[in-house]
Parts: C-alpha cells; sequence; structure tokens
C-alpha cells in the first residue's frame, strides 16, 4: 500500500502550498496530485493554503506530530502512541513507554525526525471501516488507538495516513510529503500527562514541539520562548519581592507591601481616569442561592462557584459583580433622565478553577476586577460604545500596550431576543466602534446569547496576545433580574446593560506587565522608584540628605547604606528591577550632586535637577 515519493508539489516554490480549500473545508493537497486526471477537481479549489498562513502552520504541525510519533517508534519500539493535536505555536504528542523519556532522549528522537524528513515519505490518506482499523491497531499493539475508534460514531468516515513504514489515526490535513516539513521543526521538552487527560487514568509521557514554516521563523520563537522564559512573571514576582502563594490557600495570591504598592497604584490610576462619570461601588462577597438562580448564574455556572451552606441555606462567593450591581439599579424607580447611570467596583471574585489549570497570577481562584456596569437605553449604546473605548485607548497606551487588536462578534445561532433588537445593538456598537476610530475585525456568530461584544486584545513585546478589555451589550440579565426603566411616556422598559472592563483581572494584568516589561515597571508604576546608594559611610549624612529630599517630593525612594561594596548594592537592586539607582560618594557630596543609573546608562547631575527630571517622568507617565 506504499505510496511513490512523487507529490504534486517538487521544486521549493510549490511547496509554499501545503493544503487546499474545498467548499470552504481544508483539505489534503495530495488527493490532487494529479493535475491531469484531475483536472475536474481542480477546478473546484478555492484555493490553495500557503505554508506561513495560520492554517498552512496548523498543517505542517499536523504532519510534524505524526514525524513524532514515527521517530519515537524507530527509536524506541517498544513505545505505544496514543494522541497527538495541534495546539497553539505548536504539538504534542502522548505515549506509553516501558521508562520514562529523559531530557537527553529529546535530542535522539529530533535527530530521528529530521531523518524522517530528509527521506521526503510521501504521506498518502486512506479512509478505512471502523472493524478494519481496530484490527490493524490491535494487531500492531495499538490498544489506545483502537479504543479512540470505538468511541467514534459509526457514520463517521476514519481516515489513516500513511508515511513511509508508520500508519496513524487521523482526520487530517497533511502536507504531500515530509520533506515539506524542512529545516522548521524543533523539540521543546517533555512532562507527564494522563490518558485523555483524566488523572484516574492511564500515566502517559508527553513530548512538545514546534513547526514552522522556515528556520527564521523557528528561531525567532524559540529566542520568543528563551525570553518568555527569563521574564515569567512568577520568577520576576520572587526577585521584586511582590507577592507569593502558598499551599494552604491555592490559587490565592498573598501581596506583599510592594505588591499591594503596584496593586494599588493601579487602582487610583483606573480611579482618576474614570472621573466624576462612574460611581464606585462595593458589593458583598456571599450571596445567597436565590439570586443566583435569578441571574441564570446557578444553573450555568455551578459548579465554577464556591458554595458554602449556613443552616438550610446555600450561598456562593460571587465569581462576578453583574447581578450585585443589579441589585443597586434596582433600589428605587429609575427614570430614563437618570441614565446612562455607571456603577464601577474592583470587585474581589472567586471561581473555582481546577487546580491543573491555576498559573500564578495568569489564572487564579481569587481575582480583582475593573469591572463596571452601565445601565442605558438602546439609544444610548452607541455613545457609551465611543466614550469607553475612547477611556480604554488613553489607558493602554500609558500603560505601554500601543498594539492592540480588537474583535467586533456579532450574534450567533442560539441567542435570546428578536432579530429587530440584535439590529439595533449591532448598528449602535459599530457605530460608537467607528466614532471611537478604532480598527476592528468582525467574527459573526462568535457574540454572546445576550448580545454583541467588543474584545481588545494586547499584543506584548514579544509578540504574545493577551484578551483583557471587553465591552458587552446585555439585554438577558437586567429583564431577568426585573432592572427596569421608566421611559418619557411613562411605559415601563427593560434597561441595556453594558458589561465592561479595561484590565479585566488585576492580578492577570499585573502579571502581563510584569513579561511585557520583563518586570522593569513604567517609572510611574514601580513600586521603588529610586534607590539612593552611598559608596562609604563617610558621605553617608550627606546621602541621607539627598534621600529625605526625594521622599519630601512624594516619589517613593529607598536608602541603602549597608556596608557593602557600591557593585554589590547595584547588582542587588538591579536584579529587585528597581529602574533609578543613584550613587553617592565624595565626589557627588562636594559637588551637590549624584550618579543617576537608568538602566546601563549613566547620568552625572545636580541634585535639583535630577529631581525635577524624575518628577516629571512620574506627573507625566514618560519612559526614562
Amino acid at each position: 500500500m506504499h505510496g511513490s515519493n512523487k507529490h504534486l508539489f517538487n521544486d521549493d516554490l510549490d511547496m509554499q502550498y501545503v493544503a487546499c480549500r474545498v467548499e470552504g473545508e481544508v483539505v489534503d493537497v495530495s488527493v490532487y496530485r494529479d493535475k491531469v486526471a484531475h483536472h475536474k477537481i481542480l477546478h473546484q479549489i478555492e484555493d490553495f493554503i500557503l505554508r506561513d498562513q495560520v492554517e498552512g502552520r496548523n498543517v505542517l504541525r499536523h504532519t510534524a506530530a505524526h514525524v513524532l510519533a514515527q521517530a519515537v517508534k524507530r527509536v524506541y519500539p517498544g513505545t505505544q502512541v496514543t494522541i497527538g493535536p495541534v495546539i497553539e505555536d505548536g504539538f504534542y504528542y502522548d505515549f506509553l513507554t516501558p521508562t520514562p523519556f529523559q531530557a537527553s532522549d529529546l535530542l535522539l528522537i529530533e535527530s530521528e525526525m529530521h531523518r524522517i524528513i530528509s527521506e521526503n515519505l510521501s504521506i498518502r490518506r486512506y479512509e478505512w471501516s471502523k472493524e478494519q482499523v481496530i484490527e490493524y491497531f490491535l494487531g500492531k499493539g495499538e490498544p489506545f488507538k483502537a479504543q479512540i475508534v470505538q468511541d467514534i460514531p459509526k457514520e463517521c468516515v476514519v481516515s489513516v495516513y500513511e508515511q513511509g513504514e508508520f500508519i496513524d489515526l487521523c482526520r487530517g490535513p497533511h502536507c504531500p510529503s515530509t520533506g515539506y516539513l524542512k529545516d522548521g521543526v524543533k523539540l521543546l521538552h517533555v512532562s507527564g500527562s494522563y490518558w485523555k487527560g483524566d488523572s484516574k487514568g492511564q500515566p502517559l509521557q508527553r513530548i512538545y514541539g514546534t513547526a514552522w514554516e522556515d528556520k527564521k521563523n523557528l528561531d525567532e520563537y524559540c529566542y520568543r520562548i528563551e525570553e518568555a522564559e527569563k521574564r515569567d512573571h512568577r520568577k520576576i514576582g520572587k526577585a521584586m519581592d511582590l507577592y507569593h502563594f502558598q499551599d494552604e490557600a491555592p490559587g490565592c495570591v498573598f501581596w506583599h507591601p510592594y505588591g499591594w504598592t503596584l496593586n494599588r497604584l493601579l487602582q487610583d490610576y483606573i480611579r482618576e481616569r474614570l472621573g466624576d462619570d462612574y460611581k464606585e461601588v462595593n458589593t458583598p462577597q456571599l450571596v445567597r442561592q436565590s439570586l443566583w438562580q435569578a441571574s441564570g448564574h446557578w444553573d450555568q455556572y455551578h459548579e465554577n462557584m464556591f458554595i458554602l451552606k449556613d443552616g438550610e441555606n446555600l450561598f456562593s462567593l460571587k465569581p462576578m459583580n453583574c447581578p450585585c450591581h443589579v441589585q443597586i439599579f434596582n433600589q428605587g424607580i429609575r427614570s430614563y433622565k437618570d441614565l446612562p447611570l455607571r456603577f464601577a467596583e474592583f470587585g474581589s471574585c472567586h471561581r473555582n478553577e481546577p487546580s491543573g489549570a491555576l498559573s500564578g497570577l495568569m489564572r487564579a481562584k481569587n481575582f480583582v476586577q475593573d469591572d463596571a456596569h452601565i445601565f442605558c437605553t438602546p439609544e444610548q449604546i452607541s455613545f457609551e460604545t465611543e466614550k469607553f473605548c475612547q477611556v480604554l485607548s488613553a489607558i493602554y497606551k500609558d500603560l505601554g500596550f500601543n498594539d492592540v487588536m480588537i474583535r467586533f462578534a456579532t450574534r450567533p445561532s442560539k441567542r435570546l431576543g428578536d432579530d429587530v433588537l440584535w439590529d439595533k445593538a449591532e448598528a449602535s456598537l459599530q457605530q460608537g466602534a467607528e466614532k471611537a476610530k478604532i480598527c476592528y475585525t468582525k467574527h459573526p456568530g462568535e457574540g454572546a446569547f445576550y448580545g454583541p461584544k467588543l474584545e481588545f486584545t494586547l499584543k506584548d513585546s514579544l509578540g504574545r496576545l493577551w484578551q483583557c478589555g471587553t465591552l458587552q451589550v446585555d439585554f438577558v440579565l437586567p429583564e431577568r433580574l426585573k432592572a427596569f426603566y421608566v421611559d418619557a411616556q411613562g411605559d415601563q422598559k427593560p434597561v441595556v446593560m453594558l458589561h465592561r472592563a479595561i484590565l479585566g483581572s488585576f492580578e492577570r494584568f499585573i502579571g502581563v506587565m510584569l513579561e511585557h516589561y520583563a518586570g522593569r515597571l513604567p517609572f510611574w508604576l514601580a513600586p521603588v522608584q529610586l534607590v539612593i546608594c552611598s559608596i562609604s559611610e563617610k558621605v553617608q549624612d550627606y546621602a541621607i540628605q539627598v534621600w529625605e529630599h526625594f521622599k519630601k517630593s512624594g516619589l517613593r525612594v529607598e536608602f541603602d547604606c549597608r556596608n557593602e561594596k557600591i557593585s554589590h548594592k547595584i547588582r542587588h537592586h538591579s536584579v529587585r528591577k528597581v529602574g533609578c539607582i543613584a550613587v553617592v560618594g565624595a565626589k557627588e557630596s562636594a559637588e551637590n550632586s549624584l550618579n543617576l543609573r537608568i538602566g546601563n546608562n549613566e547620568h552625572s547631575m545636580s541634585v535639583s535637577s535630577a529631581l525635577e527630571m524624575l518628577q516629571e517622568a512620574n506627573l507625566k507617565k514618560n519612559v526614562l
């Protein structure tokens, strides 16, 4: 059954095409390798998928996962293969091994992968019956593959892919041959896993890898990975003494003084930006079951809520703030003249995230949101959207995020509310976004069941994407919780509720910032803005004077008079990610000056000039 090495494209130029699209579906280009015999089918091809497109990279990674499995079987014949999906920026494959893989094994396996790629094995797709597939894999000593097929519905087509001596179960699509991978493949690391992700299931070994269209993009990705490891917010948070986690409170942050200073600075900044437009509120942590049932969260979100019992009554720690904000809105009769009404809260939320999903500040069980809800009429959606987008853009710019991608998600197939209401909401949201002069991409069908939404995704200094801000139009919750206003004609109407956040989770956003800036936060946000370091005890009195002078100005400044070498002091504070270090010695004492170190640059200047520069940077949020 082995196919020949002949495939549709043979030169480097044609190898740019790794798949094609037929009737909207990405399929194997090798199906159409014979141009003459299949000229009619070729006319059905809508376009070819390039290797540097998102879909093309996924095809490369599908193929790389099979090459990995084939290489493992060659190097360690007693290994059983299980599943090997494509993931963001790469792929992985799970194996049952007689002995666990070591990091050194990856070198042998990767070497064999490159040999398979150089062999340029033709990759062929076949469709088999379920019985045929089960018989084949059981005969090969691969019971996991047979079990996967048993779980597939009888009416589904079962496809297998063959490359050389290796056959694997897969939906595809795949490249026409292994040679298409060229030199864009690398294995990353090995970890433990379980069959079907069940901790009670068979323990397995997982190998992670990545695949790109060429070596240049592979090298750039590997550089980003190395940089990401250096910038891991968990390492930086420890070096800066910002926070810690411990087993007695899993997924909950213990904020240290420096970390809480950063938290407070961000909250104060958001308050300043919102000004008088928003009324800040605070709502209970513990809320009775009846409210969550009325809002719909008890049915839809129950498993992620922390439930407590008091006698016969059930309560939950709040996982979100919106139902509580509606309760404040409902205190008294609201007129259309009262609208829009904007409630903001730095609300502490608790969500029962799985332990395996916790990831430092990026995903925690307890977090604080810069949450707000705007209660308005349908006619006010456009203006509120424009105003929100303008504030959000200014805040992101101040925080150093200038590359923001915006998704406009419209009505899904399963939704509540009639089309007239959806037409109005989508048109108003779009009009507001365009008035704010923001660029967005439309994503039909990806809105929430209760209304359309805008999603704001930040790109960090390593090119990674972080979805933070959101503006969601909600027709449903106000009606469920009987949130009405009286219109100009005296009729009672359900209010429109706009859910909106800019930073999202403070914990997560701080984690993103720590990695974006590698810990060297903007001067105005740094928990410690300046450290005064004395060279010797002889100038300690002068150093104290300088320290007091800066401290009176309102800057967050520390004084280091330890009996240590100045090089040791500078290194210590650099590891702490302190951006500005002022060194004072005999020369500076005599001249009423200091030596200011900002990053790798040194500036000798008077105390007054240094203070003026730092105060301006603090006030105007300048980058030093």
